[in-house]
């Protein structure tokens, strides 16, 4: 699913204007079956500088954000009945490619493969479809308009449905718990 992403900056006489209007251009899923992501933003520190018209989501994927900055993206989880596989594949293959996922992840046996947890805020809403969010002790579902804030903690995402889930993500760089 395309996402329409709307830029917003300063043209050289100060004035607010549209920087770009059309799909979010950094998308990335590793294979079939897995995850898609669209980065639509980052800062790299905070305060953020909303100088300059770069494309700050054009660079290396990479899980968390930087330890003083933000991203914000969208992803969308398949179904849990295709997304297992992969997750499989993933680690069987895993070695930390600098994008922080490999290093991420839990491997110790957990209920769920895709557990992992990053230094950071992350607030999360459901765009569309229904998700379990899994915490090591406990899980609750979310649907379509549900809002998780997910502080720092061991998670992992669960799709039990038939169809995508599709969440929007800001991670916000925060000391370690």
């Amino acid at each position: 699913m395309p996402i329409r992403r709307v830029v917003t900056g300063h043209n050289a006489q100060g004035k607010s204007v549209f920087l770009t209007d059309g799909p979010a251009t950094h998308v990335r899923q590793r294979g079939p079956g897995s995850t898609t992501v669209t980065e639509l933003w980052g800062t790299d520190v905070s305060p953020a500088s909303n100088a300059g018209a770069q494309d700050p989501a054009l660079q290396p994927y990479r899980l968390p954000p930087p330890s003083n900055g933000s991203v914000f993206r969208i992803i969308s989880y398949p179904p849990d009945a295709v997304r297992l596989a992969s997750l499989a594949a993933e680690h069987a293959a895993a070695s930390d490619d600098g994008t922080g996922r490999a290093a991420a992840l839990d491997r110790t046996g957990a209920r769920h493969p895709g557990f992992h947890k990053t230094d950071s805020v992350d607030y999360a809403i459901i765009l569309s479809g229904e998700i379990y969010a899994l915490m090591d002790e406990g899980e609750t579902l979310l649907k379509q308009g549900d809002v998780l804030i997910q502080r720092g903690t061991n998670h992992a995402w669960s799709n039990r449905s038939d169809a995508p889930a599709v969440l929007a993500f800001v991670l916000i760089g925060a000391e370690p718990v």
